[in-house]
């Protein structure tokens, strides 16, 4: 099975890499910058943001702002939150730390952007229930337009497809290499079965359904990751000031790494900063959308002020405490910090060297999720007996939350491309993988998984960004 499977899985890869490659990346950093100038900096507003996340509104719509807020946090606040930043670090360096911060600063003007043109150009179904999108937005701003058409239909097709990899497969994966981390002898089809029933018995129900079992979830779910962190931080308290040096030096300092030139440490820093930054917080992904589009409201601009405020909260807080959760407990370890190279180039004030392990040796982005794994493991495992558990559940509640929001997402695509009568049929087959995930345990199937998922998160970009723009005089 694997001399069939290893060909398409490096063929797969080899797609993944050529995606998120420079031109993929400057499209989507490009969007953050010219849509942060474009709204005149919305970012200044992000108090007012979290303020308005709170207040009720009875305007039109399926769920109230703050469910929608909630349904979007339980797919951008998923694994990302916590071994993507790790996958990140180890895939691209610690300086990838930085340029997951940066760049997650300036999506949330695409944020606020794409859920803006969502809202104001929502439509009703028979059913009386919200879409909006950036293909409903598309269809209705230029009538007529094939372009338009095309770009929207293409945009459905990689968010339906992307779903079942990034919503179903990739997130009960995640929970069978947590599980196999703490409890080795639980079998994996035991778990994949539980996460299909726990996920099916929601999102058969709807936005509705969905969005209440977010509300209840992700605060709480939150703040305890929240807390365990700061635990984490405190208990390696003395090296904090090292691991913002560190993150802010690295990201700067080229590498001159085997299999690459001078500047290879910065490119692939930015290349996994913005990769997995867009897995964490979805900005420029044009999913939050989908949720927002349902939303109570009828002022776009309030919306998307609200639905901008998830950015903050994965980028601006989740992350950056994973972040120094991790690094920290690197330079607090011993070991860590000789298998990831950290010489006393600290106390100097020179760079030490990036995680080599990754960048010179090509470390993929399944491996990279497994090391990712590991170095998060190590971090929760410095608080006896809490420290575990918070993982573990944490973990399981992310990406199931994940998996719920995903599989909404999904539902709208499929809607937009084939009506109302798609949605049954699909929400099966994203049941389906979800057990699928959680059964294909084999490295081969578990890189092929995550770098196909990588693939159709970058693919949705494109139609997701061509839309901003093309409504960006609107937007401003």
């Amino acid at each position: 099975m694997e001399e069939v499977l290893s060909p398409i899985a490096t063929f797969i890869s080899t797609v993944d890499a050529w995606v998120w490659s420079w031109p993929l990346i400057i499209i989507l950093v490009g969007t953050h910058l010219f849509m942060t100038i474009r709204t005149r900096f919305i970012q200044r507003k992000i108090g007012l943001a979290i303020k308005l996340g709170f207040q009720k509104d009875d305007s039109a719509g399926d769920v109230s702002p703050f469910a929608a807020l909630a349904t979007t946090l339980s797919a951008t606040i998923g694994t990302g939150s916590i071994v993507g930043v790790a996958t990140a670090i180890v895939c691209g360096g610690v300086g990838s730390v930085f340029w997951m911060f940066v760049i997650g600063l300036l999506g949330i003007a695409t944020k606020y952007s794409e859920v803006y043109i969502a809202v104001k150009y929502r439509v009703k179904d028979s059913s009386g229930n919200m879409l909006g999108g950036a293909m409903y937005a598309l269809e209705r701003c230029f009538p007529g337009k094939k372009w338009a058409k095309v770009v929207g239909i293409l945009f459905c097709v990689f968010t339906a497809i992307a779903c079942l990899g990034t919503g179903a497969a990739v997130q009960s994966n995640s929970i069978c290499g947590i599980v196999a981390e703490y409890a080795p002898g639980v079998p994996m089809w035991v778990i994949g079965l539980v996460c299909a029933v726990l996920v099916a018995l929601v999102i058969f129900g709807g936005i509705n359904t969905i969005s209440k079992v977010c509300e209840k979830i992700v605060p709480v779910m939150a703040v305890f990751y929240i807390v365990c962190c700061l635990i984490i931080i405190c208990m390696n308290g003395a090296f904090i000031i090292d691991a913002l040096k560190w993150i802010c030096v690295c990201a700067f300092t080229p590498q001159a790494m085997v299999g690459g030139g001078l500047g290879f440490g910065i490119m692939t820093a930015i290349r996994y900063g913005a990769a997995r930054g867009l897995f964490s917080n979805e900005s420029g992904l044009g999913t939050a959308p989908l949720a927002a589009a349902n939303s109570a409201s009828t002022n776009p601009a309030r919306t998307s002020l609200i639905m901008m405020s998830g950015a903050f909260w994965t980028t601006c807080v989740i992350c950056l405490l994973t972040a120094l959760t991790l690094i920290t407990t690197i330079l607090a370890n011993s070991d860590l910090s000789a298998a990831y190279a950290v010489t006393n180039a600290l106390a100097i004030g020179e760079a030490p060297d990036q995680l080599a392990l990754a960048t010179s040796t090509g470390v993929g982005l399944s491996e990279g999720f497994s090391k990712g794994l590991i170095l998060a493991t190590t971090a929760f495992n410095q608080i006896p007996v809490f420290g575990p558990i918070v993982l573990i559940v944490g973990m399981a509640l992310f990406a199931y939350t994940t998996m719920l929001g995903w599989g909404w997402y999904g539902n709208r695509a499929v809607t937009y491309l084939f009506g109302q009568k798609a949605k049954k049929p699909y929400s099966v087959i994203y049941v389906l993988f979800v057990f699928l995930g959680a059964i294909g345990g084999s490295a081969i199937l578990a890189t092929m998984s995550w770098d196909f998922a990588d693939i159709m998160n970058g693919l949705m970009v494109v139609p997701n960004v061509i839309a901003v723009l093309a409504l960006s005089a609107v937007i401003a």
